[in-house]
């Protein structure tokens, strides 16, 4: 009988020092055994690396896959505003991994890996971010052409998500744009997503997941903006989709009530984005000069405090361990309440079982 190990790609093997027991794995064995399961994978943005051992506590305790990305904004081969390199954030956490001698499966995903226009620079920009994921060991991918039009996001994800999905470690693809708070945007119809998903499987490409707009936002809801997510148009797309073994994801979570979010896996939703949350609590627990400092910068550069992680990385990484410690506990304790709203205990036995692994 195989093992959850025996699931890592060969090119994570050859990454990672032999006797390592780190199980990094790919989206797609675990898309494809839950299609039909009511359990959703939280996958987290780490803007700031010290909420990580807190949801690793959470998923080794709560027998729990999870998984780890940045988006093209956050980390791409420059830094993004997070100053995390596709390596620095594959190291950073392999690293925790490795210390806390974490057990459970998950896997590195490059989340909205954006073109955001039909030019060929953004093209290019989008392939060189996948080979520099691919190079540093990420396992899963997710191809958002949604700015553009239908025909062109179907041309554009196709030709960058080939050799990705021929791969089958993970392929998450996007129609209709997902918004930031504050923003109007149009929630995703069902012919669109129906057209979109057809379409890439004509053209030979075999996603294990769409993400749609049924009404999330990304990043903080502004003061007075309410909390409105279409499942029921949500649940329409997924039985559209279905047929074609393709599941939903559901991104902006943060600031959803839980009520909502334990509903999320009876519309199709197998993977949901947990981003901002994170952000908030490392930052309610910075060093207060080093918070006031940050904010500073960002009102005297006229930015969202989300920029100020890059200029502020070495002295956020650097924090005495009182610092570092408390926010790894509050996204342990925020962390179990998300992986119990996704109905995810237990999803590592669960998986095993579904693909007969000791």
């Amino acid at each position: 009988m195989k093992s959850l190990l025996e699931l890592r790609p060969d090119y994570i093997k050859n990454k990672l020092d032999a006797n390592s027991k780190v199980c990094l794995i790919g989206s797609h064995p675990v898309i494809e055994a839950f299609r039909d399961e009511k359990v959703m994978v939280m996958a987290c943005n780490i803007r700031i690396k010290h909420a990580v051992p807190g949801i690793m506590r959470a998923a080794e305790e709560l027998d729990a896959i999870v998984a780890f990305e940045l988006a093209r904004t956050e980390g791409n081969p420059t830094g993004g505003y997070t100053g995390q390199t596709p390596q620095i954030f594959w190291e950073t956490l392999v690293g925790y991994a490795e210390s806390l001698k974490f057990s459970k499966p998950f896997f590195i995903h490059g989340d909205h890996i954006t073109v955001k226009d039909a030019s060929e620079q953004e093209f290019n920009t989008a392939k060189e971010l996948i080979d520099a994921e691919l190079a540093a060991g990420y396992t899963s991918f997710a191809l958002d052409a949604s700015f553009n039009e239908l025909a062109d996001n179907i041309r554009i994800t196709t030709a960058l998500a080939r050799r990705l999905s021929d791969m089958q470690i993970g392929l998450e693809v996007e129609v209709g744009e997902i918004k930031s708070a504050g923003l109007e945007a149009e929630v995703t119809t069902v012919q669109e997503a129906l057209t979109f998903i057809r379409s890439l499987k004509v053209n030979g490409l075999n996603p294990n997941l769409l993400a749609i707009n049924n009404g999330s936002k990304h990043g903080n809801y502004k003061p007075g903006e309410q909390v409105h997510i279409d499942l029921q148009r949500t649940g329409e797309i997924y039985q559209a989709i279905k047929p074609y073994r393709v599941n939903i994801a559901q991104h902006g979570i943060t600031g959803t009530p839980p009520h909502l979010m334990g509903q999320f896996t009876e519309y199709g939703i197998r993977k949901g984005n947990v981003g901002t949350l994170w952000q908030n609590i490392a930052h309610k627990h910075l060093p207060a000069d080093l918070m006031e400092e940050m904010k500073q910068w960002a009102t005297q550069n006229g930015k969202d405090i989300k920029a100020a992680t890059k200029p502020f990385k070495s002295k956020i990484d650097s924090i005495p361990s009182q610092y570092s410690d408390a926010i790894a506990d509050e996204a342990y304790l925020e962390a179990c309440e998300y992986i119990k709203a996704f109905g995810a205990v237990g999803s590592v036995s669960l998986l095993k079982k579904k693909l007969n692994l000791s």
